[in-house]
C-alpha cells in the first residue's frame, strides 16, 4: 500500500526539481514529455482510498503509454477503454482482458469486431453501449455477452463545453428510452451495469453540478432494478487545478457528495478517473530558441508546439510555465509560442516568467493528461520522446521520431503499391 503520508493533495509545477529538469533537458533533448510514475501510483491509492467500497478503474484515454498502464496495474487498479487500440494496449500492458470494460462512442466494425472477439475468449469483459444501433450490430456478430448501457443523464459539467458530455447528445442512451432499452438488454444479453460522464475537470466547486447529474444516474438504476445489477458507473471527470491559485479536488468532500448523490445502491459504485490521476504526474521541458522584442509583448519561442501539447489551441487551456534554468530571474509579462504557423500556436499570453534566454529550459506542467495523447505530427515534425522517472531513475519510454518515422507509411505504400 503507497504511503500517503507525505504526497501533496496536488503537485505544483514548483514542487518539481528544476536541476533535475535541466539535467533531463539536456541528457534526452527537447521537446521532451517527462511522467513521474511515483505519482501515478500516489494517485490513484489517494483516490481508491477516498473510495473504498467502490471499484475504481483508470480511464485510458488520459494517457494509454504503456509504462502509466502497467504502473496503475502494479498498483491494484482495472482499466477503462474508449476504443479498440486501448483495450489492446491495456492487454500488452499485463492486464487481464476479463477485467476491461469498452465504453465505446460510435464505435467502428474493426473495433466492434475486435471487442467481440476478444470477448467470444475473455466473457468477463464489458462492454458498454450507448446507441440502440449498436445493440443490433452486437446481436448481428452473435454476441450476447456483458453490456452496460451508458446513459445521457441531461446536464454537462467540467471545464470546457467540449468535454461537457453529459448534455452531449452524442453520448449515451436519452434518458427516457433507457428503461426499455433495458428490457432488450436483459432479453438478449447479459445486462450489468449502467453507465454515465458527466464531463471531464470537474473541482470543488463544480461539484453540484456534477452530483446533479449522476444523481439522475443512480435514479436511473433503481428504476431498471440496481438489485440485479452489478454496477453503477458514474464516470470520472475529477480534476486538478491548473491555475497556481486553485484549491486542490476535497477528495472526502466529493466522495461524500458523490455517495449521497447517488443514492442507495444495491450495485457496486464504480469510477473511471483519468486526469486525476496522471495530469500532475507529468509535464513537457522546452528550449528557448527565440526572443523578440514587439511593440506589445516579448515575444518567447519555444521548441514545443500545438503539436506537441495542443490543449491550450483546442481549449483555450491554461497550463503552469517555469524557467528550470534560471527560477530568480526577475519575472517578465512574455507570450510564449511555438514553431508552427498558425497564431493558435501559443501557451501563454503575457505571462510572468523568469525572464527567459535563449537556449533556457521552460517546464510546461500538468501534460500528464490529454498530452502526449494528443500530440500529432503537424507540419511533419515528429513526436517528441517520454521519459518516465521512477523510484528516481529515468528511463527513455517512448523514443523520439524521426523524420523517417513520419514518412514511414508513405514510403511503405509506395513499395508495396497499397494506398
Amino acid at each position: 500500500m503507497t504511503d500517503l503520508a507525505d504526497s501533496p493533495l496536488v503537485r505544483r509545477l514548483a514542487d518539481w526539481d528544476d536541476d533535475r529538469l535541466e539535467s533531463l533537458a539536456d541528457e534526452y533533448d527537447t521537446p521532451l514529455y517527462v511522467m513521474d510514475l511515483d505519482r501515478v501510483t500516489e494517485n490513484y491509492a489517494r483516490f481508491s482510498a477516498a473510495f473504498p467500497d467502490a471499484h475504481v478503474m483508470y480511464a485510458a484515454k488520459a494517457h494509454t503509454g504503456k509504462a502509466v498502464l502497467e504502473a496503475v496495474l502494479e498498483a491494484g487498479g482495472d482499466i477503462e477503454c474508449a476504443a479498440w487500440g486501448e483495450l489492446q494496449r491495456s492487454i500488452d500492458a499485463g492486464a487481464d482482458p476479463n477485467t476491461l470494460q469498452y465504453t465505446a462512442v460510435n464505435p467502428p466494425d474493426h473495433d466492434l469486431d475486435y471487442a467481440v472477439d476478444l470477448a467470444a475468449e475473455n466473457p468477463g469483459l464489458t462492454i458498454t453501449i450507448g446507441a440502440r444501433d449498436t445493440l443490433d450490430r452486437l446481436a448481428e456478430r452473435d454476441y450476447d455477452g456483458r453490456i452496460a448501457i451508458r446513459i445521457n443523464p441531461g446536464i454537462g459539467t467540467g471545464h470546457h463545453e467540449k468535454v461537457a458530455t453529459g448534455a452531449d447528445a452524442k453520448f449515451g442512451i436519452p434518458y427516457d428510452e433507457v428503461p426499455e432499452v433495458a428490457d432488450r438488454v436483459r432479453r438478449e444479453f447479459d445486462l450489468v451495469g449502467i453507465h454515465a460522464h458527466a464531463g471531464s475537470g470537474v473541482l470543488t466547486d463544480g461539484l453540484e453540478d456534477h452530483c446533479r447529474a449522476i444523481s439522475r444516474v443512480g435514479e436511473m438504476a433503481r428504476r431498471v432494478g440496481d438489485d440485479e445489477l452489478e454496477f453503477v458507473d458514474v464516470g470520472g471527470g475529477y480534476g486538478v487545478p491548473y491555475r497556481e491559485d486553485e484549491e486542490p479536488l476535497d477528495l472526502e468532500k466529493t466522495a461524500d457528495m458523490v455517495r449521497e448523490a447517488v443514492g442507495d445502491l444495491d450495485a457496486t459504485l464504480k469510477l473511471e478517473p483519468g486526469r486525476y490521476i496522471v495530469a500532475d504526474a507529468g509535464l513537457i521541458l522546452s528550449t528557448v530558441n527565440t526572443v523578440k522584442e514587439a511593440p506589445d509583448t516579448t515575444v518567447v519561442g519555444i521548441d514545443a508546439s500545438l503539436a506537441t501539447l495542443i490543449r491550450p489551441a483546442m481549449f483555450g487551456s491554461y497550463h503552469p510555465m517555469r524557467n528550470v534554468s534560471a527560477p530568480d530571474r526577475e519575472p517578465h509579462p512574455v507570450t510564449v509560442g511555438g514553431p508552427v504557423c498558425t497564431s493558435a500556436d501559443v501557451f501563454a499570453h503575457d505571462r510572468p516568467i523568469a525572464r527567459p534566454e535563449r537556449e533556457d529550459v521552460i517546464a510546461i506542467g500538468n501534460a500528464g493528461s490529454y498530452g502526449y495523447e494528443l500530440a500529432s505530427q503537424f507540419h511533419s515534425q515528429p513526436r517528441p520522446a517520454e521519459v518516465a522517472i521512477e523510484d528516481g531513475d529515468s528511463r527513455v519510454v517512448r523514443r523520439r521520431e524521426s523524420l523517417e518515422d513520419v514518412t514511414r507509411v508513405e514510403r511503405e505504400a509506395d513499395a508495396t503499391g497499397d494506398r
